[in-house]
C-alpha cells in the first residue's frame, strides 16, 4: 500500500479508495499498525469521548507511543476535564492542549467574545473555539496526519466516512480506525479493557461535547441526539471545510465591525 510520509501527499481518488478498500477488511488494531509505521507527523486528536479512550487504549496495548492533541474549549464538562488528567496518567502520552486563541479561562473568552456565544453567533463559536485552535495545532506541530475516534454508526455528516479521508485544501490526513464499528462495540471494548471513561455515559450521555449544547439519550435514540438539541446542526466545525469555516468566520467577523462603525457615526453624527 502506498506510504503518506511524504510532507507532501499527492495521490487521486482511485489510490485512495484502493487503501480504504483494503482498511475495511481489517480490525481497528491492524489499522492503527499501519498508521503507525506509514506516517510521519502523527497525532491523536481526542476530546476524551468513548472512541478516542477505546484508540488510546489500543495504542498503549500495541506499544505504539502517539502524541496527543486536545482542543480545550474551555466549555467542557468538568468531567470531561478530570478524564483528560486520568486519561494522561495511565498511559503517559505526550499531551498537546490547544485553547482558544488569547484565551485561558472560559472568563477571559466571555469577556473577549461576550456572553454565550454559542447562542448569538454559532460560527463564530464554532470557529473560535474549535476550529482556530484545531489549525494553529496541526500547524504548530508541523502534524501531517491525526487518528479520530468518528464512527459512521454516529450518523449525520459521518454516515458515509471513510477510514482515511483527506480535507479539502490542506492536505491534512484523518484516519478513523473505528469507522466501522458501533457505540455497543465501543462501550463493551471500555468495560472488557478497564479502561477510563467519562462518568457521564453512566448518567445517560453517550457523545459528549461542550457543557451547554449537550443532553442526555433517550433509550433508543441516536447517540449524537444529545448534541445542538432543536438544530440541524451535526458537527461543531473541526470535521467540515476548513476554508469555508475560516470564510464564514471572517464574514460575520466583517458585518460586525461595519454595524459598530456604523452606530458609532450615527453617535457622532450632528443632529439636524
Amino acid at each position: 500500500m502506498p506510504s503518506f510520509a511524504s510532507p507532501v501527499l499527492q495521490f487521486d481518488e482511485s489510490q485512495l479508495k484502493h487503501i480504504n478498500d483494503k482498511l475495511n477488511d481489517m480490525t481497528p488494531q491492524q489499522i492503527l499498525d499501519w498508521v503507525t509505521v506509514t506516517f510521519s507527523g502523527l497525532y491523536q486528536e481526542t476530546a476524551f469521548g468513548p472512541s478516542g479512550n477505546v484508540i488510546t487504549d489500543m495504542l498503549s496495548a500495541q506499544g505504539n507511543t502517539v502524541p496527543v492533541i486536545f482542543v480545550d474549549t474551555l466549555h467542557h464538562f468538568d468531567e470531561t476535564l478530570e478524564l483528560a488528567k486520568r486519561s494522561q496518567q495511565k498511559y503517559n502520552f505526550e499531551l498537546h492542549v490547544f485553547k482558544p486563541e488569547g484565551c485561558d479561562t472560559r472568563e477571559q473568552f466571555a469577556a473577549k467574545h461576550g456572553d454565550e456565544l454559542w447562542k448569538t453567533d454559532d460560527v463564530v463559536y464554532d470557529y473560535s473555539v474549535k476550529v482556530e485552535p484545531a489549525r494553529r495545532a496541526y500547524e504548530t506541530l508541523n502534524a501531517q496526519a491525526v487518528i479520530t475516534g468518528r464512527r459512521k454508526s454516529q450518523k449525520g455528516d459521518r454516515a458515509s466516512l471513510q477510514v482515511v479521508e483527506i480535507e479539502k485544501g490542506t492536505g491534512l490526513v484523518k484516519i478513523n480506525p473505528l469507522a466501522n464499528w458501533s457505540f455497543q462495540q465501543v462501550w463493551t471494548y471500555l468495560r472488557a479493557n478497564e479502561v477510563p471513561y467519562n462518568v457521564l455515559l453512566d448518567r445517560g450521555y453517550k457523545s459528549i461535547g461542550d457543557f451547554h449544547s449537550t443532553l442526555p439519550v433517550k433509550e433508543g435514540a441516536d447517540e449524537r441526539s444529545g448534541r445542538w438539541q432543536g438544530s440541524e446542526k451535526t458537527e461543531c466545525g473541526l470535521h467540515k471545510d476548513y476554508f469555508a469555516m475560516r470564510a464564514a468566520y471572517a464574514a460575520r467577523k466583517k458585518k460586525e465591525q461595519q454595524q459598530q462603525e456604523s452606530a458609532a457615526a450615527s453617535l457622532t453624527s450632528p443632529v439636524a
